[in-house]
Parts: structure tokens; C-alpha cells; sequence
């Protein structure tokens, strides 16, 4: 995986460029403004490119719809301090492949973008939730007549319900005393059954029919 970061402090650059390299990803390249961010994704070719939201003169908004214009099929993941539910809704309509917390875990940073790379349209653990609130349409329509709990083993229904919260693996295995490989298998068949591409998808259709785990 060859990322492409795009970021205006410097610092924060340098340490995302060590952990990158340190989970065995290679560092395309690592600027501090969006016009060479835009410059450097022709010239380069990166598989992924990590996008600061908040920079002065070219915001990471704009730098997004620009390089998705340039390279539709280029994913492009935000990484930034803002959890404003607008920042989430206008990156991920502008063709953000993901949405992620400059908070997070080292790890989860690194599979969020491997994850990304497959397809999956990732976003922070946190904001999964309100994510789910807002969002509306096709999930929901193709859903709304499911019986989830016949549909789905107890212990995918009861998965469903973590991912509700916006748990990642590591912490849905913690909490129901199981391997975070046998979440992600669990994972992968509610995905299936429910005939949708990622965990924010499930997430939507757990909040809205409310399956929590406080029922």
C-alpha cells in the first residue's frame, strides 16, 4: 500500500509517516498543502490518500472533490480532530472513502486503511452512531420489512447491536469474551445476510430499527 499524506502540520506528518512505515506501509509522499497534494497524486500514483480536513488557503473539502475529479477511483480518507456531523455528511458526499479521528489507535488507523483499499467505506468508531442518526434512503427502504432476529444467529443480532455503537472488533471481542478474528468472520455474515458492504451500513440499519443492547 503506497499512501499519499496530506496534512498542514508538520509534526503530525512526521508521526503518521513513522507509523505508517512502521506497520510495513509505504510513505508516497508527505505535504503540508492541498495544490501539492493535488500535484504529487498525478506524479505519484498513491493507492490511498490521507487528507487533513482543516488547512488554510485550500481546505481538505476542496482537495477532496478536486482529486476526485482528477481520479474518480482514487479512495481518499479524511483524517481530522473535527466530529461536527456537517464535516462527516459533506467528506462522505464529496466522495470521501472514509471519515477517521486523528485520536484513534495506531491499529485501527492501519486496518481503517486497509480496509478503505478494499472498499469499505470506513469511518471513526465514534462517529458511527450519529452517522447512523442522519443518514437515510436506500438502506433503510430495502430494509424495512427484514425480521433481523430470524434473519441473523444470536450471536450476529448481538454483534449488530455493538456495532450500533460504533465498537470496533477488538473491542466487541473483549466484551463478549471472543477472538477479534471471530468477530470479523461474524462481521462478514451480517454483511451478507443483510446484503450490504460495510459495518456503518449495519450500523445505520441497527439504530434505526432499535436494536441496541439495551432493549
Amino acid at each position: 500500500m503506497k499512501v499519499l499524506l496530506i496534512d498542514d502540520h508538520t509534526l503530525f506528518r512526521t508521526g503518521i509517516g513513522a507509523l505508517l512505515q512502521g506497520h510495513d506501509i509505504q510513505l508516497a509522499a508527505a505535504v503540508g498543502t492541498g495544490e501539492d497534494g493535488i500535484q504529487l497524486a498525478a506524479e505519484l500514483g498513491p493507492d490511498i490518500v490521507l487528507l487533513d480536513l482543516r488547512m488554510p488557503e485550500m481546505d481538505g473539502l476542496r482537495v477532496l472533490v478536486e482529486l476526485k475529479k482528477q481520479h474518480p477511483d482514487l479512495p481518499v480518507v479524511m483524517l481530522t480532530t473535527s466530529e461536527d456531523e456537517h464535516d462527516l455528511l459533506a467528506a462522505l458526499k464529496s466522495g470521501a472513502q472514509g471519515y477517521l479521528l486523528k485520536d484513534m489507535e495506531p491499529e485501527e488507523l492501519v486496518s481503517s486503511l486497509t480496509r478503505a483499499l478494499q472498499g469499505e467505506v470506513v469511518v471513526a468508531p465514534s462517529m458511527t452512531p450519529l452517522l447512523a442518526r442522519v443518514a437515510q434512503g436506500e438502506i433503510l427502504r430495502n430494509h424495512q420489512r427484514d425480521d433481523l432476529q430470524s434473519l441473523l444467529t444470536p450471536r450476529e443480532y448481538e454483534i449488530l447491536s455493538h456495532l450500533a455503537e460504533g465498537q470496533s472488533n477488538k473491542v466487541i471481542g473483549k466484551e463478549l469474551s471472543i477472538s477479534d478474528g471471530t468477530v470479523k468472520l461474524h462481521v462478514k455474515s451480517i454483511l451478507r445476510k443483510l446484503d450490504i458492504h460495510s459495518r456503518v451500513e449495519a450500523a445505520v440499519i441497527a439504530v434505526e430499527r432499535g436494536i441496541t443492547r439495551h432493549q
